[in-house]
């Protein structure tokens, strides 16, 4: 039988709990701010990337402008919600759910969204400042999960 330290005190865990890897809230919001700083910045590299091979690096300042928009009118209150949802866990919760179920749908579908994209006719310029304009907002949003984190400590 697993154990899952609650409190410091180990608790028994039983049936498919005790294979998931129970941790405290700390994590869970390291891991946030982790997972959308470091897919934020790959997002943002492959655009540029792609905007500095087509000769339209010039298009990395709307990318940021519209980032800077998605960030500030969407990601941040889904940060927040994530944020507040990981804060009301008790002891040590399963690392997968750092995000919710219909969260994590959400990445996949994102990701098949992306990969259809990259297989498109779309140009290049145009992809790298989509994908610019994603990954800055994200990077941006994540701002919550660090300070929140950091006051936790």
């Amino acid at each position: 039988m697993g154990l899952s330290f609650s409190r410091g005190c180990p608790v028994p865990r039983s049936g498919l709990k005790r294979f998931t890897p129970g941790v405290d809230k700390r994590v869970h919001l390291l891991l946030s701010a982790v997972l959308w700083t470091a897919v934020g910045l790959w997002l943002m590299l492959r655009g540029g990337l792609w905007l500095y091979s087509t000769g339209a690096s010039w298009l990395m300042v709307p990318a940021l402008l519209i980032g800077s928009g998605k960030s500030l009118l969407v990601l941040d209150r889904t940060a927040r919600n994530g944020i507040d949802r990981i804060l009301r866990f008790s002891g040590a919760t399963c690392l997968g759910a750092v995000y919710s179920y219909k969260t994590w749908l959400l990445v996949m579908a994102m990701m098949a969204v992306g990969y259809l994209l990259r297989q498109s006719a779309i140009p290049k310029s145009v992809l790298g400042t989509l994908y610019v304009a994603i990954g800055w907002a994200l990077v941006l949003s994540s701002r919550h999960a660090w300070r929140v984190r950091r006051q936790l400590n």
